[in-house]
């Protein structure tokens, strides 16, 4: 039996993906941006993405050995949701329900399943922490084209999705990459509060070290003092780069996705135990920075909220015994501070 472009699609459709396409699996050319951004620095300390495993990323086939094509998916997350209130934190929108890693892996399986009905063939399932070009992937299999802000856009549906691929051993016809329309927009650029888009050749690409993501998921340890007052109220991750894109402006939204975690109360943040935080955040997104980033990052929310309600819990953190945590919340007690004598 075979299996065309049209059932790979439609099996898609039915396990849950609004995008679908395939990609040969030949290593692609953007490796040499990935050294080069990586050889920059701008990938922090991120060291998963500059250890041995960049390497696994030049050729999918040191993933899958048999690899011919990559089938690669789209999951749309946005969800509807009004601006946090005063006092709450920012989450980013696709930290608000379950684990997508999941929830796309799930579906993934299903999809092999399907696919099993037509054609027997080898495969590997890749959720966003395999060490594979996965953007890249996806541009390649026609999903969209990378935009200035890094994120994959497609054209009628926006920027709001989760990625995965599913590598086989299937010789199947790859799709084409649709043409950049970003064209002279640069709104993503001059929103970014932190200035992390940086010029790269003839494109843009993100420097971690200076973006509000990285420092709120990623980087462990102290956040530079520079870009904590742009941090604003973000306490994990940031869409303020999608949230601007004219192509967002008509996204669709989902209601794949519970609405658990969006502008939970600064002050019942601080409050978490480790134990409450393990609990209220397993099997999320949430869990990433793990306890004592959390709360470093409430606590610079806290601040930079200027609220002088804040400073009893921060008092608090700043007698934390994780001295991280702790320098954080004097660093946002003092800005309360500065703020509550300005508005005098």
């Amino acid at each position: 039996m075979t299996i065309d472009s049209r059932t790979i699609r439609s099996i898609a459709r039915d396990c849950g993906f609004e995008l679908c396409g395939v990609a040969s699996a030949e290593p692609p050319a953007d490796f040499a941006r990935f050294e080069s951004w990586t050889a920059e620095g701008h990938a922090g300390d991120m060291r998963y993405l500059t250890d041995r495993r960049a390497e696994i990323r030049r050729d999918v086939r040191n993933l899958l050995a048999e690899a011919k094509s990559v089938i690669c998916v789209g999951k749309l997350y946005n969800q509807r949701g009004s601006p946090a209130p005063p006092g709450c934190a920012v989450i980013s929108r696709y930290a608000w329900g379950s684990d997508y890693h999941e929830i796309l892996r799930a579906g993934l399986e299903k999809m092999v399943e399907r696919l099993q009905e037509h054609a027997r063939f080898e495969w590997k399932i890749c959720v966003d922490t395999a060490p594979l070009l996965e953007r890249t992937f996806a541009r390649l299999a026609g999903l969209g084209w990378i935009g200035k802000n890094t994120c994959l856009i497609n054209e009628p549906l926006g920027s709001w999705f989760f990625l995965g691929e599913l590598i086989t051993s299937l010789d199947l016809a790859p799709d084409s990459p649709p043409p950049d329309r970003c064209g002279t927009c640069t709104r993503c650029i001059d929103a970014c509060p932190t200035r992390a888009f940086v010029p790269a050749g003839d494109s843009w690409a993100i420097d971690a070290r200076r973006c509000i993501a990285y420092f709120t998921i990623e980087l462990r340890g102290s956040i530079p003092e520079e870009f904590r007052a742009p941090m604003g109220m973000h306490v994990f991750g940031c869409d303020i780069c999608q949230e601007v894109c004219p192509w967002n402006s008509r996204a669709p939204v989902t209601d794949s996705f519970e609405d658990v975690h969006h502008a939970p109360a600064l002050e019942a943040c601080a409050a978490m135990t480790e134990e409450e935080f393990r609990e209220a955040f397993r099997h999320t997104a949430l869990a990433r920075p793990k306890y004592a980033g959390f709360l470093r990052n409430v606590a610079v929310a806290m601040g930079n909220s200027g609220l002088p309600r804040f400073r009893q819990s921060l008092e608090r953190l700043a007698a934390h015994p994780d001295a991280t945590v702790a320098e954080h919340a004097r660093w946002a007690l003092a800005r309360i501070q500065e703020s509550s004598t300005y508005s005098r």
